[in-house]
């Protein structure tokens, strides 16, 4: 009998039972006069009159009157700058401990953002509470004695300036606690391998000497980790590794668009659940099994703020118009998208993370991501998002059923006609023809979106597709950015962009 593990599930189940009802709007009303209070004598809170906001009325419109909309180069360019120059008590008290690094889904160069003591604590706590929400799961007590892999960047920080860098899963797992240690897979010594084939390489290696219970991380780089543990091992699934497999914490992207490749590595069903921590902040985790969709964190040092995903609101650069209306929690609808806004515990200000989400719980304040801001394609009014665009290839896997967990798709141009180009990823054999898969993601698309199917009617001539091995969205990441961690695919590229990728894939 598990006995370790009993004694932990029930702690769990205490703790999970012992959780009430929040009021989400007065935990946001808090959350945010604790971040102006703290911040008001920084530069950032004396330049926009924190100390005022705090006396008003209403310290929401206040402050939404007060304080523009700023995307990372803003903010970055005014204000973070400084500390880079070394600077204290610029949009935070005193100097951040770290900076994550992200270049996200777009650009080489690596942003880095800061991640002060405060945030890592408001991660550490976020933590503990998606960690009491596993007693709303079906969980055997022996899966809380069994190891757990974290997926994510390397943990071996580079020092500079006297703070610390990294992405934000290799700060996060850099920081666990000291009794988690022993959980903790691949270890630190793996973790800390820079390159991402030869962590690999490793953890493949070893992965007959762990009982590993969950996993945690991007789902295209776990598939990858999985597959390479598989090959090695010469087996037909994962489970003949780790036959105690229980859970997968999914995290940084939508997973339905991997489900079917992702299951199709597994020797039984394992229970998934979503997360949402990005370079800013730990935002969201599911807390129950009813649904895929995440609950945001209201009462943990985010304050949240979302602009209707709408195309005049949004300008070319993908940044917001100064028109754009930012609402709060309590004047959401549910089933429409929005661009997500923060101010956090690490001195980010009505920052727009780049995220849409979209509420399919108000009461629960409970969300799923929909796409990215720069994920928009609206050339000659297509008005097409990522969750558009995701549900209309996880529809052609199940028409087909074939395995396409990447995309990528862009306007060209021929003879002064515009198209929408695909490129879809799969480790099959795709016996389809691609004018006839072309035919069927025209057809969904114009089923799914009004937008998308006057502009067929119109300037958009048509569509085509072009199957592509997966390893080419792997590989041009790599060229791009580099592999695994927070690392994302493009989902929708500009013509300059597509260009650059179809010239990859030609040389590969």
């Amino acid at each position: 009998m598990a006995v370790i593990g009993s004694i932990i599930k029930k702690v769990i189940d205490f703790t999970g039972n012992l959780t009430t009802e929040e009021n989400v709007v007065e935990n946001q009303e808090r959350t945010l006069r604790k971040l102006l209070e703290k911040a008001k004598n920084t530069s950032f809170g004396k330049f926009y009159n924190f100390s005022e906001i705090l006396e008003s009325e209403n310290i929401i419109d206040s402050f939404q009157k007060k304080v523009p909309y700023f995307d990372y180069h803003q903010l970055q360019e005014r204000w973070w700058v400084q500390l880079h120059e070394g600077n204290q008590d610029i949009t935070w008290p005193g100097f951040p401990s770290y900076f994550a690094l992200s270049s996200g889904t777009t650009g080489k160069s690596s942003k880095r953002i800061p991640v002060t003591d405060e945030m890592i604590e408001s991660i550490r706590q976020t933590g503990i509470k998606q960690v009491a929400a596993l007693s709303n799961f079906d969980l055997p007590a022996d899966f809380f004695e069994k190891e757990i892999m974290m997926l994510g960047s390397s943990t071996n920080l580079k020092e500079k300036n006297g703070h610390l860098e990294g992405e934000i899963s290799g700060i996060s797992a850099s920081s666990i606690p000291f009794w988690f240690r022993g959980y903790y897979k691949p270890g630190d010594e793996i973790a800390k391998i820079d390159d991402w084939d030869e962590r690999v390489k490793h953890i493949a290696q070893n992965a007959k000497n762990w009982d590993i219970g969950a996993l945690s991380g991007i789902p295209s780089w776990m598939e990858l980790m999985l597959k390479e543990v598989i090959k090695y091992h010469g087996v037909d699934h994962i489970h003949q590794i780790w036959p105690n497999l229980e859970v997968y914490t999914s995290g940084g992207v939508a997973f339905e668009p991997y489900e079917r490749s992702f299951n199709a590595l597994l020797g039984k069903p394992i229970t998934v659940i979503d997360t949402y921590l990005a370079s800013e902040g730990f935002l969201a985790f599911q807390n129950r099994p009813e649904t895929n969709a995440m609950k945001l964190v209201t009462g943990n040092g985010i304050f949240f703020e979302f602009v209707p995903f709408q195309p005049e609101y949004i300008n070319e650069d993908g940044s917001l118009s100064e028109k754009a209306p930012a609402l709060r929690i309590d004047e959401v609808k549910e089933g429409v998208d929005y661009v997500l806004l923060i101010s956090t515990v690490s001195g980010a200000w009505r920052y727009l993370i780049g995220d849409t989400i979209a509420f399919t719980d108000k009461k629960r304040a409970e969300i799923r991501i929909t796409g990215r801001t720069k994920f928009f394609l609206n050339v000659v009014g297509s008005q097409l998002s990522v969750n558009k665009m995701n549900a209309a290839v996880k529809r052609l896997e199940e028409i087909y059923e074939v395995q396409l967990p990447e995309f990528t798709v862009g306007a060209i141009k021929i003879d002064d006609e515009f198209y929408h180009q695909w490129y879809l990823g799969s480790d099959q054999q795709v016996d389809i023809a691609t004018t006839e898969l072309a035919e069927k993601l025209d057809e969904i698309l114009k089923e799914s979106n009004k937008n998308y199917k006057v502009a067929r009617g119109k300037a958009l001539k048509g569509v085509q597709v072009k199957i592509i091995p997966l390893e080419a969205f792997h590989e041009w990441s790599g060229a791009q950015k580099k592999k695994g961690g927070q690392v994302k695919m493009e989902k929708v590229m500009k013509e300059e962009k597509l260009k650059e990728f179809q010239k990859f894939i030609t040389n590969l």
